[in-house]
């Protein structure tokens, strides 16, 4: 079996694991209305108390706890995510309480993570801004990398206690020994999902070729409401698949109901307490 075999094995395997805790697909879709009420509410208050058309450092500040606050709903939720996925993997029966509840207990370990995220996040696209075609291509390649050290990072976070750059360095380590896991699966539910996401254009286009008005608006809407349902799914598989691959770094096998045969089994040589 191929790559992109496994990985929609391991797809499929992570929508099960879904199917049986429906309602953690909430936790998604409240991440997306959090961050559109935080982007909405500093886009107005920047609109109207004329920030957004005088450059102050008062803008900057503004902009970078936008920023942090994006970060923290998107990585708070996540983590309840991972942590109702990594309850169910070891056989309990989470509900969306449970993530919640994990996430708030480690309050200080997310702000402190979201703060570092968006610091790393504004200072690549800084430098992308700035840079010339080999420049861009540094930074993308520097981007990657930040993000393969960083996969594990909610995990080693909520069970391990580490500090932040104990956790990093935990981070980078698990995903060394599962680099071709991580990236196959990473890759091909990428690119299954956005072929599922061409779907979305096709009520678009059906609107246009009306030449009305409202079926182009309902078209539109139709699309934007299919887009953030499959995007929430997507981020719930991921945030499954990243509690999977953390039990399998962890501890050496997948665990129920991934078939052991999809990725070879290893000796770990870091173990964390999940």
């Amino acid at each position: 079996m191929g790559r992109l075999g496994r990985s929609w094995q391991l797809m499929k395997t992570s929508l099960h694991v879904l199917r049986q805790d429906k309602e953690i697909i909430l936790l998604p879709i409240l991440s997306f209305l959090c961050a559109v009420v935080i982007l909405g509410t500093f886009i107005a208050g920047f609109f109207f108390t004329q920030m957004l058309f005088t450059f102050s450092w008062l803008l900057i500040i503004g902009l970078f706890f936008m920023y942090v606050l994006l970060y923290f709903v998107i990585i708070f939720f996540n983590t309840a995510v991972i942590a109702c996925a990594n309850i169910r993997l070891n056989g309990g029966d989470p509900t969306i309480r449970d993530g919640l509840r994990i996430a708030s207990e480690n309050i200080t370990r997310i702000i402190l993570w979201s703060i570092l995220s968006a610091t790393v996040g504004i200072i690549l696209q800084a430098a992308r801004e700035r840079s010339g075609l080999i420049g861009r291509i540094l930074i993308a390649i520097i981007g990657f990398a930040w993000t393969a050290i960083t996969f594990f990072i909610i995990p080693v976070l909520i069970y391990e206690k580490k500090g932040m750059w104990d956790s990093l360095k935990h981070s980078g380590s698990l995903f060394r020994q599962t680099w071709g896991e991580t990236l196959a699966g990473t890759i091909g539910f990428g690119i299954i999902f956005f072929l599922l996401g061409l779907i979305g254009i096709i009520p678009i286009v059906l609107g246009f070729l009306t030449g009305s008005f409202y079926p182009i608006i309902l078209g539109v809407v139709i699309a934007a409401l299919y887009w953030i349902v499959l995007g929430a799914i997507a981020s719930a598989l991921n945030g499954i698949y990243v509690a999977a691959l953390y039990n399998y770094a962890t501890k050496g096998h997948l665990p129920e109901p991934y078939d052991p045969n999809l990725l070879p089994a290893f000796q770990p040589t870091l173990r964390g307490e999940i």
